[in-house]
């Protein structure tokens, strides 16, 4: 459950809630998402929007892996490392998260990142419900 209360600023289609509920399942909470493939290949050097679509493209499959959708991630924390790069992460980021389902967010400038040509990492936490989570660790 989302909610954006009356009396306070709001998120205006930027991809995001001011408050989420966190619903009963299975709280999930990731390393930060960088531009890797899975070959530790950066995925679009220098561009803001390749980078930040491979974060959530990561995203997306491990939340797939373990019965999870985009829409059970509850909060979601962004760093980026030039303040002209938000709009592109907020663009790419409303593609991946609906508005009635978004998370809370949070977005920190930074000095960098873990590697020079890293341009945003994503750090998201999600509660997948008990009726569709998977163990990773149980065969299928």
């Amino acid at each position: 459950m989302r909610a954006n209360p009356s009396g306070v600023w709001q998120p205006k289609g930027r991809g995001f809630n001011m408050a989420a509920i966190q619903p009963p399942g299975h709280v999930v909470h990731f390393t930060g998402q960088v531009a890797w493939d899975e070959n530790e290949t950066i995925v679009g050097p220098g561009d803001i929007e390749a980078q930040t679509r491979q974060c959530f493209v990561n995203i997306e499959h491990i939340l797939s892996a373990l019965g999870g959708r985009m829409e059970d991630i509850v909060s979601i924390t962004t760093y980026y490392t030039h303040r002209d790069q938000l709009p592109a992460i907020q663009k790419v980021r409303t593609a991946f998260l609906t508005a009635e389902t978004a998370p809370v967010s949070t977005s920190v400038m930074v000095a960098g990142l873990g590697h020079p040509d890293f341009l945003v990492e994503v750090t998201p936490i999600a509660v997948i419900p008990e009726d569709r989570f998977r163990d990773p660790n149980v065969p299928s």
